[in-house]
């Protein structure tokens, strides 16, 4: 029995895990792969702190509510700017290698849609640093990881939570661990973009899913960031850091067409424009020269060179908006808590009240190690599950072992087609025809995989079973962004509709329950 389980093992998982260990809790890390390789490795640029006299928290706070268009909680982004400085010294203070001017101060970069300087950064590697450093931490001061374990449910009993049921891919064997507290940490929902995403192969709704299962509220699920610069073809992230450290978006003749600067949801839009009619967009760094782009993109020139042949400094590379970030997520209030008792939400898997409709360059790590530590200090301990074999883990138990009795088709069209239908018709540009039609498409898919089955019969790392539970996510997700699409008939922020191209008035956000739909809050 633990005092808390903290599903997933990126930044916020890792910043809580540190901050309850350090309290004296009994925890343990859950997470699907390895440590090392969730998504915080994605944020490349740099994480949002004032550190600087030219800039200022009230700045900050400003930037970033301009950025969320009307859908943020003024209590949790005043709180994370505020708190951003001291972030940036415990950061550093655990050996966190940001880069430094010739003063030996951290040195910032500018990141679209801030008014400053003011993204500390570590390269182009600043959230992989970031990730490897708390590892480091959390293996220095004795924390426990499961690895290779995949969530599966939540065990609800009477809106309690009391902990959560996995299957560990070494051996395909269904467990159960109990808590005071489950803390969902396990990223956002940009596999529902199969193959048009820079998410990792791992980022499959499980948790967000897991969650609305067992009746927690979701949040504003139509909120997607499309980032605007991947490598063409490859959907590769090129971080932000390339246009803020003076990239330029160019056509084939060398016309820059856009304020590279400008917010995340603006740029992509104006790329994918030109590409809807039939013009190449490139990323052009030639004149910041091999030296400065070696220093401090040297992750960008690999990525250019490796996967597309390309050098940075003497060729244009060529650019397409992908999937990046999930706004929407898990509802949860100022404690970080959810709506089923015992259940807490961080990072990306969670709508935190901090990005609304578009997330502001340089927040998403902040948020992440802010909330991680944050959520740390309302978890209450009184809650204590009844030490037994829950109905829920039985019936995992049945289910694992009727999908591995299974034959049946292959589910690897239905995950590509998912990605494709999404990315064209609930991406960057929306209508209710590209809606209305996504979601009879997203039903016939889910028809087509009752058909699904699994070849592989091993017991040993399968994943084939792992990959057709992570579909079921998928599907159910997809419906439920859709139907929120669907829902907001205006443009906000990412969600850009044709047919309400205006913003209205009032900022709403779309609730998600299991039991009643999708609905505006406050209706």
């Amino acid at each position: 029995m633990y005092d808390a389980i903290i599903v997933g093992s990126g930044g916020a998982a890792l910043s809580a895990a540190i901050e309850l260990k350090l309290q004296n809790k009994n925890i343990v890390v859950v997470t699907k792969s390895s440590v090392t390789s969730s998504q915080t490795v994605q944020a490349q640029g740099g994480i949002n702190g004032v550190m600087n006299s030219n800039d200022s928290i009230e700045s900050h706070i400003a930037d970033t509510k301009k950025s969320a268009h009307g859908l943020f909680s003024d209590k949790m982004v005043e709180y994370m700017c505020n708190e951003a400085p001291n972030i940036i010294k415990w950061l550093d203070t655990i050996g966190v290698p940001f880069n430094r001017d010739d003063k030996e101060i951290i040195d910032q970069r500018k990141l679209g849609g801030a008014s400053f300087n003011r993204a500390n950064y570590s390269s182009d590697y600043t959230g992989l640093k970031i990730l490897h450093t708390l590892y480091d931490k959390a293996r220095s001061i004795g924390i426990t990881f499961i690895e290779d374990a995949m969530l599966l449910n939540l065990i609800n009993e009477n809106d309690d939570i009391c902990g959560i049921t996995y299957l560990s891919l070494q051996d395909t064997e269904v467990h159960q661990i109990l808590a005071s507290n489950t803390i969902l940490a396990t990223g956002g929902y940009g596999g529902v973009y199969h193959n048009y995403t820079t998410n990792s192969i791992d980022t499959t709704a499980d948790g967000i899913i897991a969650a609305y299962n067992a009746g927690a509220n979701l949040e504003n699920l139509e909120m997607v960031q499309f980032h605007p610069t991947a490598l063409k073809d490859k959907f590769i992230l090129i971080s932000e850091s390339a246009r803020g450290e003076g990239g330029y978006l160019v056509t084939k003749n060398g016309e820059r067409f856009v304020d590279e600067l400008l917010p995340r949801d603006v740029v992509a839009r104006e790329i994918t424009k030109k590409l809807k009619n039939e013009q190449e967009v490139f990323l052009d760094l030639r004149h910041l020269g091999k030296e400065k782009i070696l220093h401090l993109m040297p992750q960008e020139y690999k990525l250019a060179h490796d996967y597309l042949g390309l050098k940075m400094d003497q060729e244009l590379i060529p650019i397409i908006p992908a999937c990046h970030y999930s706004m929407g997520g898990i509802k949860v209030d100022v404690t970080l808590s959810t709506s089923l008792n015992n259940l807490y939400a961080i990072g990306e898997v969670s709508s935190s009240g901090v990005h609304g409709a578009n997330r502001l360059g340089g927040n998403s790590l902040l948020e992440i190690v802010t909330f991680g530590k944050k959520v740390c200090y309302g978890l209450e301990y009184d809650f204590v599950p009844e030490d037994k074999e829950y109905k829920i883990t039985s019936e995992d138990k049945k289910k694992i072992d009727k999908l591995l009795n299974n034959d049946g088709e292959s589910l690897f069209t239905i995950k590509n087609n998912l990605g494709q239908l999404m990315y064209e018709n609930v991406g960057l540009f929306r209508d209710e025809t590209l809606l209305s039609n996504a979601n009879d498409k997203i039903e016939k898919l889910n028809e087509q995989f009752k058909q699904v089955g699994i070849k592989d019969k091993s017991k040993i790392f399968n994943m084939e079973l792992k990959q057709l539970l992570e579909l079921q996510n998928l599907l159910i997700c997809a419906k439920l962004i859709t139907k929120s699409a669907s829902l907001r008939k205006e443009s906000r922020g990412a969600h850009y509709r044709l047919d309400y191209q205006d913003e209205l008035s009032i900022a709403q956000n779309t609730i998600i329950e299991k039991e009643k739909g999708v609905y505006f809050e406050n209706n």
